[in-house]
């Protein structure tokens, strides 16, 4: 079970402000998750989404805000308002809680399917190369893939290609799952494949939160829909008032744009 204090949630974000250059990208987004909840992150793009995912495990640094994981403080603003980040060695160890899966996959290339799920285990957890096996092996038949341990990710479908992504972020055992737009690179009929392996996670409680363009799955998987625009975390409602009422006209324009 995570280790959590008390009933803290397992990710809160307070007031995330990140620009690039000029361009003001997360205009102080707020957002909780909590155990064994999925929340499903929608919006046009160019909206912040992703950028607001990769700053939940530090692959982007914020400028100002505060992110907690499962009560543990990643970054916090002091009262000078500058951003300052737990020291390395906790910061890695906070960042492990979360689990990544990218749209483009991520996989190596020069490593066989089985060899992906194997590496962060053995050379982060340092588990032995028998036990990273194991694990790995039940969790390729997990994502219905077994068979495809000894191949190379070029010759995988897109929809393979995903759900090893999946089971490497997997391997890793977070607390926390993270998907950014999973199934955008994908073609319409690999995309079940992906959505599936997703809603069998959700059946098993597993925390997620999950940028995507899917509004079937936001309607019926998520237990939380969050809308974004320009910025800013606009609306965040249970899933079925959401889409019986986003109450919100951007989202409102926005879903009669995607339904």
């Amino acid at each position: 079970m995570p280790n959590m204090t008390s009933d803290a949630p397992m990710i809160e974000a307070r007031d995330i402000r990140k620009a690039f250059g000029a361009n003001q990208v997360l205009r102080g987004v707020s957002l909780q998750l909590r155990q064994g909840e999925v929340v499903a992150v929608i919006g046009p793009s160019g909206s912040g989404k992703s950028t607001f995912l990769r700053c939940l495990n530090h692959l982007e640094t914020i400028d100002s805000g505060h992110i907690a994981i499962e009560g543990e403080t990643l970054v916090t603003t002091d009262a000078q308002g500058r951003c300052v980040y737990a020291p390395d060695a906790e910061l890695r160890r906070i960042c492990r809680k979360t689990g990544m899966v990218f749209q483009h996959f991520n996989l190596f290339g020069h490593l066989t399917v089985l060899e992906n799920l194997i590496e962060a285990p053995m050379v982060v957890q340092g588990l032995s190369r028998e036990a990273a096996i194991a694990r790995a092996e039940r969790l390729l038949a997990k994502v219905g893939l077994s068979d495809k341990q000894g191949n190379y990710p070029a010759r995988l479908s897109g929809g393979q290609k995903q759900r090893v992504a999946i089971a490497r972020a997997l391997c890793m055992e977070p607390d926390i799952m993270l998907f950014d737009e999973p199934t955008s690179a994908l073609d319409p009929e690999l995309t079940g494949e992906v959505l599936r392996t997703m809603r069998e996670l959700a059946d098993e409680r597993m925390t997620m939160l999950v940028v995507t363009h899917e509004m079937g799955f936001a309607r019926e998987v998520a237990n939380t829909v969050a809308f974004m625009d320009q910025g800013e975390l606009i609306a965040a409602r249970p899933a079925g008032d959401f889409f019986a009422d986003p109450g919100h006209e951007r989202a409102r324009v926005f879903l009669q744009h995607m339904l």
